[in-house]
């Protein structure tokens, strides 16, 4: 089993390059908020529809799913420039992926938060720093076996 994980995630495997487009903070929220749309949207809208999002991390994330495939930028010859996203053919298909993800989200983040309260509790009460050595506490969590 351990040869399998070592191949399945090589450092040249082709999912570790796709995992990377989609890892950024931002966008997966991109690619909902415009597979949401449907249509083009300007920056300012994208932004707006992202709340916590800086414009810096937000122009960043834009280029780099535009780099990959994912997004298109159009660029309209007006004074003041007027500039669009959109989804492309790629961007699409990644966006059935992100459906997906906020569905599960929503349908688990109780039971995550649950997980995450009980572990943060387990975590005060361990004062020797024995955290996942010899003899540290196994339990099940809300979302199954503590993996430690």
């Amino acid at each position: 089993m351990d040869t399998d994980m070592r191949v399945t995630y090589a450092k040249d495997c082709p999912s570790r390059t796709v995992v990377s487009v989609l890892a950024n903070k931002w966008a997966l929220y991109i690619l909902g908020v415009l597979g949401r749309n449907d249509r083009p949207l300007r920056f300012t809208v994208l932004r707006r529809h992202i709340e916590g999002v800086t414009q810096k991390s937000l122009t960043q994330a834009l280029r780099n799913l535009e780099r990959d495939g994912l997004v298109r930028r159009t660029v309209y010859p007006t004074v003041p420039p007027r500039v669009e996203y959109s989804l492309t053919d790629l961007g699409r298909e990644a966006g059935a992926l992100t459906t997906a993800i906020a569905d599960w989200s929503k349908a688990n983040a109780t039971r995550v938060l649950t997980a995450r309260a009980a572990y943060d509790g387990r975590a005060d009460d361990d004062t020797d720093g024995a955290r996942g050595t010899e003899g540290a506490r196994h339990t099940d969590g809300a979302l199954g076996t503590d993996p430690r």
